[in-house]
């Protein structure tokens, strides 16, 4: 990780999280869910729960993580009382039981722990699934958290770089070449599953997982790729044509590079997501291939790869100030291929700032690296 990055303070968080539960009623809550523990309370072991009372905060886990939650929440700042170490789930559910006894009404992850389970193990009676309140929390990023999605996703433009994209190379040829040269220049590993879809069937599935199949010329390329580090993820995707491009590839291309400019144009601060989606598929709609667009517009970024907001159709958030969310169009047809757009951009007061940086103006790869 650079050594320039400002630290990750979660000093303030618990005020907001009690706020934020007061505007529902709520004096109780239990976190449980492993990025928004860790966004509260810094700490990143794979379990335990976060019980915030009204007047204490206090981290429920297993023996395993003893003295790492204790030193993970006192560099966080997040003002956590007291960390309890229990030696089996019964134990920690009757801890937290304790915790909220007495209490009315407790917030909890409903997408982590369903109600029955809770109550399976534990005697809270009037639970509240609060997941949409720790996700609109965690939507706005500060400073520090900025500073590794944007690092992240330099990383990522740097692997993209270097990669050969060339007849003869194969998907999974990329695809290891790309997470190999993000973790040397610093990233974890690969923000998520790296996406390499090649030629006239792979590349028309927007999700395809990369094969043994290799490249060649005519075929469109599709790449998407990200870095995560410190927790943070970055999502980007590129296309490429090996050779020369058809005409039917240089139109779709042009295309889809207008319709990006145009969701891009439309990112600012209290727009509604799905105006963001619609400016996408007007400008599709004009060339007569929005039909072939079949996934929403972009989604949050940050301790998920995918988390409000989402930008789509139907959805019905408005984006402000502190958002981190792609903007990615694209175009699948079985037999021809399929092209995606994609940048990160943070959404700012006076409209949005780009955080990934890599060419995009026509689809010719990278110039091969040098050795």
């Amino acid at each position: 990780m650079s050594a320039d990055l400002p630290p990750l303070s979660a000093a303030g968080r618990v005020a907001r999280f009690r706020e934020a539960l007061a505007v529902h009623g709520i004096e109780h809550g239990i976190v449980s869910g492993a990025s928004t523990r860790r966004w509260l309370s810094g700490f990143t072991g794979s379990n335990g729960d976060v019980v915030v009372t009204p007047d204490r905060v206090v981290l429920v886990t297993d023996g395993r993580y003893g003295s790492q939650a204790e030193r993970q929440i006192s560099a966080s700042g997040a003002g956590v009382d007291e960390v309890m170490v229990t030696t089996t789930v019964v134990e920690q559910r009757r801890r937290v039981d304790e915790l909220c006894a007495g209490a009315g009404r407790v917030g909890f992850e409903s997408m982590v722990w369903s109600h029955a389970e809770w109550s399976a193990h534990g005697a809270l009676d009037d639970l509240v699934p609060i997941d949409s309140v720790v996700s609109q929390l965690r939507r706005r990023k500060d400073a520090a958290e900025i500073a590794r999605i944007t690092e992240a996703a330099r990383i990522a433009s740097v692997a993209l770089a270097a990669v050969e994209i060339a007849p003869g190379v194969s998907e999974r040829d990329i695809r290891d070449s790309l997470e190999s040269t993000m973790r040397a220049h610093g990233a974890d590993g690969p923000s998520y599953e790296t996406i390499v879809a090649s030629g006239p069937d792979n590349a028309a599935m927007a999700h395809h997982r990369p094969s043994r199949r290799v490249l060649e010329v005519g075929d469109t390329v599709v790449i998407d790729v990200g870095a995560l580090l410190d927790g943070y993820h970055s999502d980007m995707t590129r296309s490429f044509v090996v050779g020369d491009p058809s005409d039917e590839q240089q139109r779709w291309y042009a295309a889809l590079s207008r319709a990006q400019r145009a969701g891009l144009d439309a990112v600012a601060d209290g727009v509604a997501t799905r105006e963001v989606d619609a400016a996408c598929r007007a400008s599709l709609a004009e060339e007569g291939l929005a039909d072939l667009f079949t996934h929403g517009t972009g989604h949050g970024v940050g301790l998920d790869i995918h988390e409000e907001p989402f930008l789509g159709r139907s959805t019905e958030s408005v984006l402000a100030a502190g958002d981190v969310v792609t903007v990615e169009p694209g175009l699948y047809r079985v037999g021809a291929g399929g092209m995606r757009i994609e940048d990160l951009v943070l959404v700012t007061e006076s409209g949005h700032r780009s955080l990934t940086d890599f060419p995009k103006d026509d689809p010719c790869p990278p110039s091969p690296p040098t050795t």
